[in-house]
């Protein structure tokens, strides 16, 4: 079924500021630099933000013209060709926000970007490189102080360390939403097509605007999620001045991309954090949640999946799964002074009617629907009481707000104390996981924009008959949430949410008609895959919330990890103690500027010298108390009705505000994507293209001798495997100088500190085998008899290879068989058309071959060229006289055609 709609792409991702003694002006232009915009910022203000956008469309000529005029209108003589009166100030690729602390405003620009994935032909960029300039001409300054200090922590937040954007794909948003989005019924986007064009004060909005009978298309942008978005308060202030192409949103979190190779079709895995704004911080100084329902750490993790041969949205197969982590939902805190390794925890404030868990819950019902489950991880059995406080609490929330809820909406409460089956050598933890997962993921079910495959009809699966969600005409949705908490929602989490989201990914790799099973098995390249780039997603926001990277991985709780692992988790722990006494306060007055939390302002107390910022998070202790919801119906009475599907994807009035709806020529740049994506108007070449560049299975996964299965699903055997998934990626050649060595390292001194069924990447290790690379024959560290079993491994057997031993003799049987093979491959076989006859003839007269059948003529020995239709001869026929001179008159359409694509490009 045909998308009714598509995203629109914004026009403005190149930029250059100009400057001159009074102004700055902003130059954006799309990518092909046909349309370009230009914003006029005023410097002459020492305090105040003025902005003029003329919302006009500019050609790359009339830019000229006018960057021309400007210059000779501000040189400091009439007519003096020396001096320039407007200078290039930067080159930039958009416009992060603007901040203004006790002086003038600052404008903060992207300088330097990176493609990390693509989505349906959408790029996803993470900045690299950020530049803040301050406005106001220093004639006019008024200087601060104070100034300085409030730029350094503002800048101490580093916009070059996960932060993502994108300018035709709404990251803020799940990929359910945004295809639900685009298969809005036409009639829906009609109206709301007129009634945005009467409520639009842009009076250049429809601008070249051309409807020939069916030939217009509906672009859609949709406002984002501003819980997700990390600049929303820097882009606040000019949100209704500019047009909509300037405002740039970022999220913060993860971002990365692997191909999966099945055969040679290309399958990209993708996964997506989103770090949430609202009441975010650092480990022990952002708790438990604050009086608006928003918890501490909490992320939206999704993974997608696409069929890479395919990049559109309309024909392509796409599927996602979406899980959430976050902070337990009480009042709750740990105090830090102690300087204990594990502080106490501390309930701050008697919830009897659980009115915080409930403002949390109800969020997540409008974004997700139900049915919620939540999976508990924190300890349930300890000598003193400690985590369980936590437990205790939240069972009690639990219970109390399920017994106003329809019982087929109720929140599903799972508690499993992971610490506790960690140490017993009885149990498998990720056994134990796997059971949970599969449950979890058959009550919620996931999203896929197809309908089911007509293989899962003939071989049809009990599980996949089992599962949940919502089925549509077009494919399945996603209905209802797994919220993972444990007290830091870093190790223990991130291992949970890997074991659901592998479970998951059976599912849609099944859904996709890749798979015959929706069930994979560890040891294999996709799982080893997915495997890292869940210790990618985990070490990553471990840094950004705990200050070290993950201290327990998957590999720790399958009781595989190598001993040198041990060290580095006492390194991992140590770093992130450290980082928790000493840097995590100045962090967190980063992160409360940044955000908008705190606004300096003259004649209050200044941001370092608040005793505390939890009257700043904590909204309600600063005004009287507002009307509480009711204690028994605590949910919102419209999000109700819809259940189980989400509200916020409920086509409704309230929905359809939010979004923006344009129509456009179908060969207008704003909603092309294709040649956004292929970029047909410049040179490329192959070792740029970042589909290269991805990790792939095939590539860093599979193994490398010949003969073996080249599946991603097959499991493998320790030593065949391609690449390490355990700790950081070093170089290939060190990995494979690490299995070269392997057979000479010493055992592991016990049993629970086996080597790994892959080689380990520590700090330690690449320490003791840089000195043996260093070597040119590293085979000498061994002694005499250790030294064949390394050259053994070093040249891989010919029978491995070849599949054959070419130094054993061929049994006669074996050489009878090549020698007709041979003389059939030497034989014509020529068919006569009256006789039908074949004749054969021999080589040598050894063996004779007598045909048994006679053979049409589309065979693998004779070709029947194909029957060309009279229209294709035609084409041809001109193509080769076009060749000698001879040229054909265009046709009506391809007039049009021409006309439109010259208007587009040079007027």
């Amino acid at each position: 079924m045909p998308t009714a709609a598509a995203p629109i792409i914004s026009s403005v991702q190149k930029l250059v500021l100009y400057e001159t003694r009074a102004r700055y002006f902003l130059v954006g232009s799309n990518h092909a630099e046909t349309k370009y915009r230009v914003l006029k910022i005023d410097r002459t203000e020492p305090k105040d933000l003025v902005i003029i956008d003329d919302r006009h469309v500019y050609t790359q000529q009339e830019v000229r013209e006018l960057l021309g005029r400007l210059d000779l209108g501000n040189r400091t003589k009439m007519g003096q060709k020396g001096s320039s009166g407007l200078f290039r100030a930067v080159s930039a690729f958009g416009v992060v926000g603007f901040v203004r602390f006790l002086e003038g405003y600052y404008i903060v620009l992207i300088t330097k970007r990176r493609k990390m994935a693509e989505i349906g032909g959408h790029a996803v960029y993470k900045i690299e490189d950020t530049n803040t300039i301050y406005i106001p001409n220093d004639s006019v300054r008024v200087t601060h102080p104070d100034e300085a200090r409030y730029l350094r922590i503002f800048q101490n937040v580093d916009l070059s360390s996960n932060f993502y954007f994108s300018y035709s794909y709404d990251l803020s948003h799940s990929l359910q939403y945004n295809l639900t989005v685009l298969r809005m019924p036409l009639e829906m986007l009609k109206s709301e097509t007129t009634q945005n064009r009467q409520e639009s004060f842009d009076i250049f909005e429809d601008e070249g605007l051309i409807t020939q009978g069916g030939s217009g298309v509906f672009g859609i942008c949709s406002e984002p999620y501003m819980k997700y978005v990390w600049n929303g308060e820097l882009l606040d202030i000019i949100k209704n001045t500019v047009h909509r192409d300037w405002l740039l949103y970022i999220i913060h979190g993860f971002c990365g991309q692997s191909k999966l190779l099945i055969y040679g079709r290309p399958v990209y895995v993708t996964l997506i954090a989103r770090r949430s704004s609202k009441f975010a911080g650092t480990r022990f100084l952002k708790r438990g949640a604050n009086c608006e329902g928003d918890v501490a750490n909490e992320v939206e993790t999704e993974q997608i999946l696409c069929d890479a041969s395919v990049i559109s949205f309309t024909a392509g197969s796409y599927s996602s799964y979406v899980q959430v982590r976050g902070s337990v939902p009480l009042y709750w805190s740990q105090d830090i002074s102690t300087m204990m390794p594990k502080p106490p925890i501390t309930l701050d404030q008697a919830d009897p009617f659980a009115h915080v868990a409930a403002l949390h819950f109800d969020q997540m019902l409008q974004r997700f629907g139900s049915p919620i489950i939540i999976l508990n991880l924190v300890k349930e059995r300890e000598k003193r009481k400690h985590e369980r406080i936590l437990s205790e609490e939240l069972v009690a929330a639990v219970t109390y707000l399920n017994q106003f809820l329809p019982p087929e909406h109720t929140i599903v409460y799972i508690p499993w104390d992971m610490a506790k089956y960690t140490k017993s050598k009885l149990c498998n933890v990720l056994d134990r996981l796997n059971v949970i997962a599969e449950s979890v993921v058959k009550k919620t079910g996931f999203f896929v924009n197809r309908p089911d495959s007509y293989c899962n009809i003939l071989r049809p699966d009990e599980k996949w008959n089992e599962l949940g969600g919502c089925v549509i005409p077009t494919g399945r949705l996603q209905t209802g949430i797994l919220r993972t908490n444990c007290v830091d929602c870093l190790d223990r989490t991130n291992t949970a949410q890997f074991m659901v989201g592998k479970c998951a990914l059976a599912y849609q790799l099944y859904s996709l008609g890749l798979i015959d099973k929706p069930n994979l098995q560890f040891d294999t390249d996709a799982v080893r895959l997915f495997e890292e780039l869940y210790e990618d997603h985990g070490d990553t926001l471990s840094l950004q919330y705990g200050g070290s990277q993950l201290v327990h991985r998957v590999k720790t709780y399958r009781k595989i990890a190598p001993w040198t692992q041990h060290s580095k988790d006492i390194m991992q722990t140590l770093s992130r103690y450290y980082s928790n006494a000493f840097s995590d306060a100045d962090r967190q007055d980063s992160i409360n500027l940044f955000l908008g939390v705190f606004h300096p302002t003259e004649g209050k107390p200044h941001l370092w010298e608040l005793p505390t910022d939890f009257y700043l998070h904590h909204k309600n202790t600063m005004r009287l108390l507002p009307t509480r919801r009711s204690y028994t119906h605590w949910w919102t009475p419209e999000v109700i009705k819809h259940l189980p599907l989400p509200y916020d994807e409920v086509i409704c009035a309230a929905n359809l505000k939010k979004l923006i709806v344009k129509k456009f020529h179908k060969h207008e740049e704003e909603i092309d994507i294709h040649n956004e994506f292929f970029r047909p108007y410049e040179l490329s070449s192959f070792d740029d293209t970042f589909c290269l560049a991805m990790t792939s299975s095939a590539r860093d996964f599979m193994p490398k001798t010949v003969g073996i299965d080249p599946s991603p699903f097959t499991v493998r055997k320790p030593d065949e495997t391609g690449k390490s998934v355990l700790g950081n990626k070093s170089n290939r050649e060190e990995a494979v100088l690490q299995r070269k060595t392997a057979a000479s390292a010493p055992p592991p001194p016990s049993e629970e500190a086996v080597s790994s069924s892959s080689e380990d990447d520590s700090g330690t290790d690449r320490e003791e085998e840089g000195s043996v690379s260093q070597r040119s024959t590293p085979v000498k560290m061994t002694d005499t008899g250790d030294s064949a079993k390394v050259t053994e491994n070093m040249v891989q057997p010919m029978k491995e290879v070849y599949g054959i031993n070419l130094s054993d003799g061929l049994s006669e049987e074996d050489f009878c068989i090549y020698s007709r093979f041979v003389q059939l491959g030497q034989s014509q076989h020529k068919q006569d058309k009256g006789s039908q006859q074949l004749c054969s003839r021999c080589s040598d007269g050894v063996i004779k071959l007598t045909p048994i059948s006679a053979f049409s003529q589309d065979n693998i020995y004779e070709v029947q060229p194909p029957r060309v239709d009279r229209k294709s001869a035609e084409i041809f026929q001109a193509h080769i006289q076009a060749s000698q001179g001879i040229m054909q008159p265009l046709g009506k359409e391809d007039t049009s055609v021409y006309r439109e694509y010259i208007r587009n490009r040079y007027l």
